[in-house]
Formats: structure tokens, C-alpha cells, sequence
């Protein structure tokens, strides 16, 4: 969704605290699971979102539940500083008893043991089959037995393209990436770019890395490995570095207003992007408005029905809450009922991880930027196509810095995105070690 798109931009700000920020996993082990069970008097829990619209939905919730009653606190997203503010909170024992957590952040509180687990409540556990596959994935952490968060909405990558101009120069709308590049050279020769390569959005490489079935991360319950250069990541690194030494896509910085306009004037003609990008071309393109349409990703391989994913957060449970029984059920019934996703949609386009909030009449219907399009429909069948093995590291925010760096470097022609990616595995490898965090060579 939208509010996923800055997080590299103040990555560096939790970059290294967020693994310094609290010290349970290191002084003893893990502080024991807190017991899920109902409390034989009211509760009040406190819960901290950036999501617009948060405290609306929460009031419902709250008029229907006069004996859990839920407190909210919004601020930037979490990249942007509540991070930050979870670790100091954590460390200082007075932590909400939940908060919005990225998946890709999710294991840089998992490692530091600052989330309970949630397999512990029988709710939870049975709730498993409610989620579209991958995204409960993202929450188990790679484990069996263990359940870190209920998934809130998901980002499925798709096709934005400017379908007017497609259309009148004849070039076919590419389902493989060899095709796009084809038409990347037609529309270059017209004066145009097919799309901006982003120096700092590296979660969506990462995401073009996961529909090639590549991995940055693993863990065997012992030890982390760690490879940013295996030859799915070596295969979008040499195909997109091609394009930028070609001069084939812009290079502009992501979310600034010469993005914008390069969309709005139609000088970039498509995005690779999430779900949530929908509402980022509508507001920075307006002029364009009737002129796009949605498409399945290219694939690699012509035939084939791989989706990547941009994005998307969980409800985590920290660790010291008193109320975990009570917790979890605000949890699932925030990510679950139709009620709260119709109203999360309407107020800031959540997309949702089950499978029963894909068929919500909201997400059925056409949309007008999109000519009508129901490009639901489209994302619906990517969140589908998206693999479930793809876990994040302990230390993502200093990695998306590192690489970006070093992508910054590549699009001005020092360095490539190949070596970018060795540079970040590099200095991912050591800030794993300094933190005492096991590595697999």
C-alpha cells in the first residue's frame, strides 16, 4: 500500500539502533510467551498505527467491545521513526501492547525478542487458512510452530502502463521481460522511457528478485545466511543495468516532483509497482487520468505465472504486554472482518491478506483513473502467483541503505548494481556479526 513507499528513505535512521535497541535476546534468552488467556476484567490496550483513518475503525471496534477497549496512537510510518520509538519503548519496558510492523521488519524485532508469539492462542492458529498463503508466511518467520503477527494487507506487483500510448504506436503490452525491453527500445526511439529505474526503492528490486524465485535471506533456526548475488538477483541486476546503460529508463529520485511530472506529462510510460501504486499515479499524474490500464508483470519466462510483492504490514503483539488473549482477538478481528477491511480500504486503500478481503465489493469494481478497469482483478490473481518462501533479514534497514548507495552510484556510472548488491551482502555479513547474530558462510 502507499504508506510502504518511503521506507529506504529514512531507512539509516533505524538502520543499526533498531539492533542495538533492545537487549533481551542477548542477556539470558527469551523472556517466556505471555499466557493467552481472557482477562476476568476489562482491559484497555494500546495500540500505535500510521495507517490514515486508524482511530475511525478503532471506534467501532470500541462501541461493540465495551470490556476490551483499544487506545490508539498514530504517527509517522515505521521507518520514519516509530521504529525507532518501538525499540526505546521496548528497551524501557513501557511498549505498546501493539503496533504496525512491515514484514520486512518484522525479524529485526523477532531477533531481539521483542514480540510475543501468537501460536499460543488457539484463535490464531485456526485463523491460518484465512490468509492468502504467502503473507502468513511472512509472519511465521520461516518457522513451524511460531506466529509473530497477523498479516494486515499485501503489495502484488503488477503492470502500470499508459494503455493510450501502447495503442496508438502499436507496441504490444510485454508479458515477458524480454518484451518489455523490445518495447523499451521503441518507445526510447520515440522519445520517451518505458519507466524510471528508483536509486532507493530497493524493496522493489527485491520484490522483481522474489518473482525470479530468488532469496536474500535464509534461516536454519541456528544461523542466517545471507546472498544478495545468488542468479536470480545476478539476473535482475544484469538485465536492468543494461537498460540504464542503454539509456533506456529514467533515473530520476523516486517521489520527488520531476517523478511525478515525468508520469503526468507521459514521458515514462509504465511502473512495475504494488497494489498501493494505483493511488501514486492518480495523485501525482492527474492529467492522465482515463489513460492507464493494469497488466500482469512480464515474466522471465514466457508462460510462466510468478508475481512479486512491494510492501505490506502485520499487527505484532510486543513483548510485556499483559493482555495477549485480548490483543490477538482486536488483531484478527482488524485483519479479518469485513467490517474493518471495508473500512481500512476506503480510508487508505488497504489491500488485505485474506483471501475472503480480495472479494470485497470495493476491490470488485472499476475504477475510473484506469479507464474502468477493475484492476483488482489483476492484483487478485498476483497475490496468487506470489511465492511463500521469501524471508526478510534481521537488519533490512541497513541493508536497503547499503544497497541503495550503491545503486545511487551505479545510475551515475560508478559501479554497477551487481556490485551494489556484493557491496550490501558484504556489509550486511558484518553488521550481523557485530550484533552477535549467527552467519552461515
Amino acid at each position: 500500500m502507499q504508506h510502504t513507499k518511503h521506507a529506504v528513505v529514512a531507512a539509516v535512521l533505524v538502520g543499526t539502533f533498531a539492533l542495538a535497541g533492545c537487549s533481551a535476546s542477548s542477556s539470558g534468552g527469551e523472556a517466556a510467551s505471555a499466557d493467552c488467556t481472557p482477562s476476568d476484567s476489562p482491559v484497555t490496550l494500546e495500540f500505535t498505527s500510521w495507517i490514515p483513518g486508524m482511530e475511525d475503525v478503532v471506534a467501532t471496534w470500541n462501541e461493540a467491545n465495551p470490556d476490551i477497549q483499544v487506545e490508539v496512537q498514530t504517527g509517522p510510518s515505521g521507518n520514519s521513526g516509530t521504529y525507532q520509538n518501538f525499540f526505546n519503548q521496548l528497551e524501557a519496558g513501557n511498549a505498546p501492547d501493539l503496533g504496525q510492523i512491515e514484514y520486512d521488519a518484522l525479524p529485526n524485532f523477532r531477533v531481539q525478542d521483542g514480540l510475543e508469539d501468537l501460536a499460543t492462542c488457539e484463535d490464531v492458529v485456526a485463523a491460518e487458512d484465512d490468509f492468502v498463503d504467502w503473507t502468513w508466511g511472512q509472519v511465521t518467520l520461516g518457522t513451524d510452530s511460531s506466529v509473530y503477527g497477523i498479516p494486515q494487507d499485501s503489495g502484488p506487483v503488477a503492470l502500470f502502463y499508459r494503455s493510450d500510448l501502447f495503442e496508438a504506436n502499436g507496441i504490444p503490452v510485454p508479458t515477458t521481460w524480454e518484451e518489455y525491453k523490445q518495447a523499451a527500445e521503441h518507445i526510447r526511439a520515440l522519445g520517451g522511457y518505458i519507466t524510471n529505474f528508483s536509486q532507493t526503492d530497493i524493496n522493489q528490486f527485491a520484490g522483481f528478485v522474489w518473482q525470479a524465485g530468488g532469496a536474500w535471506f535464509g534461516n536454519d533456526g541456528d544461523a542466517w545466511t545471507v546472498d544478495l548475488t545468488g542468479d536470480a538477483s545476478a539476473e535482475v541486476a544484469d538485465y536492468w543495468q543494461e537498460l540504464i546503460d542503454n539509456d533506456l529508463v529514467s533515473t530520476v529520485p523516486a517521489w520527488t516532483d520531476e517523478w511525478n511530472n515525468a508520469y503526468n506529462s507521459g514521458q515514462v510510460w509504465t511502473w512495475n509497482s504494488a497494489v498501493w501504486g494505483a493511488n501514486s499515479i492518480a495523485s501525482g499524474a492527474p492529467d492522465t487520468a482515463g489513460m492507464w490500464s493494469v497488466a500482469p508483470s512480464p515474466q522471465w519466462n514466457a508462460g510462466d505465472t510468478a508475481a512479486g510483492n512491494w510492501g505490506g504490514s502485520s499487527i505484532a503483539v510486543f513483548k510485556g504486554t499483559d493482555h495477549l488473549y485480548e490483543a490477538a482477538k482486536f488483531a484478527l478481528w482488524l485483519n479479518t472482518s469485513d467490517e474493518a477491511l471495508t473500512a481500512l480500504n476506503a480510508s487508505a486503500n488497504i489491500y488485505p491478506a485474506t483471501k475472503a478481503g480480495l472479494e470485497l465489493p470495493a476491490l470488485q469494481e472499476g475504477v475510473e483513473f484506469y479507464g474502468g478497469q477493475a484492476i483488482y482483478d489483476v492484483f487478485a490473481e498476483a497475490a496468487g502467483e506470489v511465492d511463500p518462501n521469501f524471508p526478510w533479514g534481521p537488519t533490512m534497514t541497513q541493508t536497503y541503505a547499503d544497497v541503495s548507495d550503491g545503486f545511487k552510484a551505479a545510475v551515475s556510472g560508478q559501479g554497477t548494481l551487481l556490485e551494489a548488491l556484493e557491496s550490501g551482502q558484504q556489509s550486511t555479513i558484518d553488521a550481523l556479526e557485530a550484533q552477535s547474530i549467527p552467519v552461515k558462510e
